[in-house]
């Protein structure tokens, strides 16, 4: 799971409990002006997910850590219900696949930058 905070320019996308070893980050810093939406489309949760180069995946169970598909994509979901998809632009990562507490208020956050 993956907690959204606010911070000057920027949001901090902070991953919580053992999420971090599985997806062998702590957190990930983008600034407001690189997203270019958050959405929630199931087309985006396929069964495969690329190249997994660092992190975990159990299919069926969890996808955590970067997998290279059209691009490097940084995923961290264990139940899509709760699944945002963020697009990037001049970023690391391609597209942050992440499950959230509350999918709403942060696709809210995340659209109305």
């Amino acid at each position: 799971m993956v907690s959204v905070l606010v911070k000057n320019d920027n949001f901090i996308f902070e991953i919580i409990g053992l999420h971090k070893i599985w997806a062998m980050e702590s957190k990930i810093i983008v600034p407001k002006t690189s997203i270019i939406r958050a959405h929630q489309e199931s087309e985006d949760f396929t069964f495969w997910k690329g190249f997994r180069m660092p992190g975990t995946e159990i299919p069926g169970l969890i996808a955590a850590g970067t997998f290279y598909k059209k691009g490097r994509n940084f995923w961290d979901v264990m139940n899509k219900k709760n699944a945002v998809v963020v697009e990037l632009k001049d970023h690391y990562f391609k597209k942050l696949i992440i499950e959230v507490q509350n999918p709403e208020e942060i696709l809210h956050l995340l659209n109305t930058k």
